[in-house]
């Protein structure tokens, strides 16, 4: 049992509803958490176009990953969500607003979703809530998104939830799963005085 003097690290990341998702905190602690946190950190398709700064490659390594993030989320550096269905609350993949800037009011945002919830419009509802949350009640003015020039399915949904394109970053981010080589970064962005998004949340 947490006791009331030393409050769980997960208690710094927020409970959001909408677009039929929930997005809560990961547990470390939860077979079922670092479970899916390994899946979707060696699915190939997402290793196709990530290489994560620490491989996490086994379930103990999945735990110390989703520790280090609620440490993250406790500094104010990152907030990690997991995604889950709204009805079924079955986990369908990862959205985090990364690398938070309090002194320039900017964050990174990230997103992952397993290969069996694809192709019904996660990652776009997914994002359409959390980017509404870190602009409004986060309080920042500029939240980017990058992703790996060819990356077709990820720069639509980026389009799809008011994320307009600003530019190619040279050279931005490794080659998949390799350190020794560069590849260009598509980089989008929304700000806070955007236009309110009127997107559907089709796939």
């Amino acid at each position: 049992m947490t006791s009331t003097h030393e409050p769980s690290l997960t208690s710094h990341v927020p409970e959001l509803s909408g677009h039929g998702l929930r997005l809560l905190p990961w547990d470390a602690d939860s077979p079922a958490d670092a479970e899916a946190w390994l899946r979707g950190l060696t699915d190939p398709e997402f290793r196709r176009w990530n290489t994560p700064l620490r491989q996490v490659e086994d379930l103990a390594a999945a735990r110390a990953s989703l520790r280090a993030k609620a440490e993250r989320a406790a500094d104010g550096a990152d907030v990690t969500f997991r995604v889950v269905d709204a009805v079924s609350g079955t986990t369908l993949g990862q959205i985090g607003v990364n690398m938070i800037d309090r002194l320039m009011s900017t964050a990174r945002v990230g997103y992952w979703v397993l290969p069996e919830a694809r192709g019904r419009g996660v990652a776009t509802r997914a994002l359409l809530l959390a980017g509404h949350w870190a602009l409004t009640s986060l309080g920042l003015h500029r939240l980017e998104l990058g992703h790996a020039v060819g990356h077709d399915v990820s720069c639509r949904t980026a389009e799809r939830c008011g994320f307009p394109a600003e530019g190619t970053l040279r050279g931005a981010m490794w080659e998949d799963e390799r350190r020794s080589a560069y590849r260009d970064v598509h980089l989008h962005a929304r700000l806070a005085t955007d236009p309110e998004v009127t997107a559907t949340a089709a796939p």
